[in-house]
């Protein structure tokens, strides 16, 4: 139901089963899917892809212009997957040029007043505590837990399955599995709780524990611990490929202990 209160661009295509509450505002060039709830006084912004499923809470913002002084106007887009839960005061903003889109997958929890800048990639799975606040083309990868009042430095990539401690500055990549907080942030160990919850068995956690150790407690530089990763029985896990996929592709570092 639409209701009567509720703005809507007659060019804005809705899908079926839609709630728009009152004072809610829907603009021009967006996309809304099937089945979604779009509480009082939220707006969805010019640009804006929403999949199917989703709540957006009050006052939320979608699709708002990127707070980026290189943005000129280009035809950009703020791309939101399914059954997502936008909580109140969200703030997601499209993308500039050097992406073309801010993307949120499936599946994920932002709680209130946080803030998802221009061309960030975030994945599946993922909860954001409130007030946390990412900077533009920041990447988070599936099933990462931001807790409440983190600040990511623009570029960033935060890998998969990670635990950040609630008030954390991050200026470097966080690589996967890992827990990490403090200021600036550090590691401080790996993300057990999530790994036995997603079922990982022993030997796995095991060989990500291990792989880290060389990593972080070897005695080597992160180059040395790599290359002794690679020459290993270790690297025939894919979780531990993929810490070391992430590792070498990082551009800015990784976070240390």
């Amino acid at each position: 139901m639409i209701s009567p209160l509720a703005y809507v661009d007659p060019s804005a295509q809705i899908g079926e089963n839609v709630e728009i509450g009152p004072f809610a505002y829907i603009d021009k060039n967006v996309i809304i899917g099937d089945n979604n709830v779009i509480m009082p006084h939220a707006s969805i912004m010019y640009g804006s892809r929403i999949g199917n499923g989703n709540t957006i809470h009050n006052g939320a913002v979608i699709g708002g212009i990127p707070q980026d002084l290189k943005f000129i106007g280009e035809d950009t887009t703020a791309e939101i997957g399914n059954n997502n839960r936008i909580r109140e005061n969200v703030t997601i903003n499209r993308g500039t040029a050097s992406r073309g889109k801010t993307v949120v997958g499936n599946n994920n929890l932002l709680m209130e007043n946080m803030h998802v800048a221009h061309d960030c990639i975030v994945g599946n799975n993922c909860i954001f505590g409130n007030s946390t606040k990412l900077a533009g083309e920041v990447i988070v990868d599936d099933h990462a837990t931001l807790s409440a009042c983190v600040l990511v430095h623009q570029f960033c990539h935060i890998g998969g399955y990670v635990m950040v401690q609630g008030g954390s500055g991050c200026s470097k990549d966080i690589p996967p599995y890992v827990m990490c907080g403090r200021h600036p942030v550090a590691y401080m160990g790996i993300n057990l709780v999530r790994m036995r919850r997603e079922g990982y068995s022993k030997e796995l956690i095991d060989a990500i524990h291990n792989a880290y150790r060389m990593i972080y407690q070897g005695g080597m530089n992160v180059s040395m611990a790599i290359a002794a990763l690679k020459e290993s029985e270790l690297i025939e896990n894919k979780e531990v490929k993929y810490i070391v996929d992430f590792i070498q592709s990082s551009e800015r570092g990784i976070i240390r202990d």
